[in-house]
């Protein structure tokens, strides 16, 4: 059940992200800007930066919520390419320093953003990842890409106010 609301929760997100743009047979959902590039089979790409969720830690190898909305796409008339530069353990700092690299490999037409909760659980200070998550989603966009941030949620080991703090900035 839960890998179903994952699967639904990804897929309505990267259906958000591509609203308005026409869906014609075997044409891409989004067309690449100049900013942007196609992969050798014309596809433009979606980039994930992520943490363990997103890296499929405990998971077998193509399990995972990345594979998972990558397949979906792949059945439909959503013509992407999806890149998984995740890394299990991987903080707002990490993501933030690998993100430029990874902007200019792939080029891609749309980011997903899904990190924070190493931040959280490590009680690192909240104004550093919301500046880290500002400055990935200004990159993102300054290259030319549509950005989806995930939203996260951590258990209140660290008290009531970090815990409503971090929630809140993912709002």
């Amino acid at each position: 059940m839960r890998r179903n609301f994952l699967i639904g929760w990804c897929w309505t997100i990267v259906t958000a992200v591509c609203a308005g743009a026409s869906i014609a047979a075997g044409a891409p959902v989004l067309a690449a800007s100049p900013a942007t590039a196609l992969t050798p089979g014309g596809r433009p790409v979606i980039l994930v930066l992520g943490d363990s969720l997103s890296a499929e830690y405990g998971l077998q190898r193509g399990q995972g919520w990345v594979q998972l909305l990558a397949d979906r796409l792949q059945q439909s008339a959503a013509n992407y390419t999806v890149v998984n530069s995740s890394i299990s353990g991987e903080t707002t700092s990490g993501g933030r320093s690998r993100l430029p690299a990874l902007l200019k490999q792939h080029r891609p037409a749309i980011v997903i953003i899904e990190l924070g909760g190493n931040d959280g659980l490590r009680g690192l200070p909240i104004a550093r990842m919301q500046d880290n998550l500002t400055a990935m989603i200004r990159a993102s966009q300054a290259s030319g890409a549509r950005v989806v941030v995930a939203g996260m949620r951590i258990p209140p080991n660290y008290g009531r106010e970090y815990t409503e703090r971090f929630y809140e900035a993912f709002g």
